[in-house]
């Protein structure tokens, strides 16, 4: 029985741990600690990887359980500190999965073919092979993910749980309003797969299968789909409410409270206001035009910094805007912006990212080798002194 707050905590750590994804057989259970390796990640400190797990259905009979809120919402820092609810540390396991080219093709439509617009790259996975379609995977680093209803061609960087209980808006591009724990049991419904039961102008995803009619591709109809049940995801809430920040180690010094006041001083556009660091507004994309009857809906900051609208304007995921992130826990975080460009604050601040001859240091693409990393322009013309004070006051944060 869960009679008490802790209770209910607990559960939702359960919830939050256990995953809906298993990889049968000892064969395959043995290749993954290569993947892990391959990818960078760290082990835990006590030799663990906490973003997966081991399911023992029968005895004699393990498997790997993949796919737990834990699996992207688990960070394993340097020192194989483990951080629950933080931007994930997870290796893409499903390189080469499914095996069958055919329904590896059909897969990738599944998960990000957007209809209505036009060029749509994801339309080239009708024609790649598996070692292409495993490349575009490989080149997605730790801490960014090809979630669905994104793309591969322009992953998401993992969001950081930890504090979500004080942000207005979900996702990236603030497709859901967060008003309590309601909308936060909505949304994580919503990603257990229940966005692949949408109908987007005639064309269902469905699960793993590119067509439109669920009966023609053997896919289940969306009644018989399973989710959590409300009282587990009541209880995820309850949990991801709960999650404190790690303590920080960079301590105030003169130098931040020099950059506490360089930060005061750039930051006209009071996107990231303190305590939270954020407006908890949604910002235009580069291209999107405001409808007027969404500035009685939202809450809109018409500032736009001008960053790349691909998430927000050409997935299913996109809404035409971006939200306004946190600042809070910066330190411990990374890859930043919201495809993971850059890896570090550094390199954020770094005013060569804006030349296309720039070397991107987090997500660089497919194929890719030089690319500009463009907008938000704040803080680019500092000094490097005033760049290392502003940095040093981020960090804690």
């Amino acid at each position: 029985m869960l009679r008490t707050e802790d209770d209910w905590i607990r559960a939702g750590q359960e919830v939050f741990r256990y995953p809906i994804a298993l990889f049968p057989g000892l064969e395959q259970l043995a290749e993954f600690p290569g993947i892990i390796a391959r990818s960078g990640v760290p082990p835990a400190a006590d030799g663990t990887l906490p973003q997966l797990s081991i399911v023992v259905p029968a005895k004699g009979h393990p498997v790997m359980g993949f796919l737990s809120c834990a699996t992207c919402h688990t960070r394993v820092q340097p020192d194989g500190t483990v951080i629950e609810g933080a931007q994930g540390s997870v290796p893409d396991l499903l390189l080469g999965f499914p095996p069958v080219l055919d329904v590896a093709r059909a897969w990738q439509r599944a998960l990000f073919r957007v209809p209505w617009i036009e060029n749509d790259p994801v339309e080239q996975f009708r024609t790649m092979s598996m070692e292409q379609i495993n490349a575009i995977k490989a080149a997605i680093p730790v801490g960014v993910v090809g979630r669905q209803e994104t793309s591969l061609f322009s992953p998401v960087q993992i969001p950081d749980l930890i504090g979500v209980k004080d942000l207005r808006y979900l996702d990236h591009t603030g497709l859901m309003l967060h008003r309590g724990s309601a909308d936060l049991m909505r949304y994580a419904a919503l990603n257990q797969r229940a966005d692949m039961l949408s109908d987007y102008m005639g064309y269902r995803p469905t699960a793993f299968l590119s067509g439109t009619d669920l009966k023609d591709n053997n896919v289940p109809p969306p009644e018989t789909q399973e989710r959590y049940s409300d009282v587990q995801l009541f209880a995820l809430a309850k949990f991801l409410y709960a999650l404190k920040p790690p303590v920080n180690p960079n301590r105030r010094t003169a130098l931040s409270s020099r950059g506490e006041r360089i930060f005061a001083r750039e930051e006209r556009a009071h996107c990231h206001t303190p305590p939270l660091y954020t407006s908890n507004k949604l910002t235009p994309a580069h291209g999107f035009s405001v409808p007027e009857e969404h500035r009685t809906l939202y809450a809109i900051e018409d500032t736009v910094v001008g960053t790349d609208p691909t998430l927000t304007m050409r997935t299913r995921r996109g809404t035409g805007y971006y939200k306004v992130p946190s600042l809070r826990g910066v330190w411990y975080r990374g890859p930043f912006e919201h495809n993971g460009s850059v890896a570090t604050l550094e390199d954020w601040f770094d005013r060569r990212r804006l030349r296309s001859d720039y070397i991107p240091t987090g997500y660089k693409g497919y194929g890719v080798t030089t690319r500009a990393v463009p907008g938000h322009p704040f803080g680019l013309t500092l000094s490097a002194d005033d760049k290392a004070a502003l940095i040093a006051f981020l960090k804690t944060l």
